[in-house]
C-alpha cells in the first residue's frame, strides 16, 4: 500500500507531495528490488520546476531469499521515533539466521543489499574499510566513506568507491582481507553480538577498534 510523503525541492524550494512505498518484500514484488538497489525509488521529480530529488522516508525492505531485513530510518526525519525502534527491534529478535539491520539514508541501503547479494557478512566488510582507512592514510584522502560496490574476478576482490576531489574513485582489495576480518570478528564474540535493528558502520567499528 502507498503512503504520502512531503518532499522539499533542491532547486526551487518548493514542497510537494509524493508517493511512496513504506516497505517492500522482494519475495512478493520482486520487480521492486531493482529500482531500491539503484536508489531510483527514493528519485521523485518536482512537479513545479522538474528537478529530481531524493527523497527520505521511512522505508523497511525485506528479502527472504537473502534473510535480510533492512529499515531505512532517516534520524531526525519525519516517523522517526527511538520508542518504535526499540519496540520493531524486539519483533525481530525471535528471527533466525536473519541479518537485521538498521541505516539512516539510501546509500546505506543500497550498500546492505549489496553486501547480502555478494554472501558477504556486512560487520566483516566494515572492519575491512577500517583496515583499508588505516592503510591509505597517507596516500589517498577520501572526501567521504567508503562503500562496498562489489566483489568480482577470478579472485574474488572487492571493489570500494569512495569520493575524492569531486570525482567517485575505486579501491580493490583482497579477499584474503576479508577473510582475516572476519576471522578477528569471530574470534571476539562480543563484536558479533548484534541485538535487533543494528546500526553497523564507520561508528561501531570504532566503538571497538579506537
Amino acid at each position: 500500500m502507498n503512503s504520502k510523503a512531503l518532499a522539499c525541492c533542491s532547486s526551487c524550494g518548493k514542497q510537494y507531495e509524493v508517493e511512496t512505498l513504506p516497505a517492500v518484500n522482494t519475495a512478493r514484488t520482486p520487480e521492486l528490488k531493482a529500482s531500491v538497489k539503484d536508489g531510483s525509488l527514493f528519485v521523485k521529480q518536482c512537479p513545479h520546476c522538474g528537478e529530481s530529488n531524493l527523497v527520505l522516508y521511512p522505508f523497511l525492505y525485506h528479502d527472504p531469499d537473502a534473510r535480510l531485513i533492512v529499515w531505512l530510518l532517516p534520524e531526525g526525519g519525519a516517523g522517526y521515533d527511538e520508542a518504535a525502534v526499540e519496540q520493531m527491534s524486539a519483533q525481530v529478535e525471535a528471527l533466525e539466521d536473519y541479518t537485521v539491520r538498521r541505516v539512516a539514508t539510501p546509500g546505506e541501503l543500497i550498500e546492505k543489499i549489496g553486501i547480502a547479494d555478494a554472501g558477504l557478512d556486512d560487520r566483516a566488510v566494515e572492519l575491512c574499510k577500517f583496515v583499508t582507512e588505516q592503510e591509505m592514510e597517507e596516500r589517498i584522502h577520501p572526501d567521504g566513506p567508503l562503500r562496498f560496490y562489489r566483489l568480482d574476478g577470478a579472485d574474488n576482490e572487492i571493489t570500494f568507491t569512495f569520493p575524492s576531489g569531486g570525482q567517485m574513485m575505486s579501491l580493490n582489495i583482497g579477499f584474503n582481507v576479508y577473510e582475516d576480518c572476519l576471522g578477528i570478528l569471530r574470534r571476539n564474540s562480543a563484536i558479533l553480538s548484534t541485538k535487533g535493528f543494528a546500526r553497523i558502520d564507520g561508528a561501531w567499528v570504532n566503538r571497538f577498534m579506537r
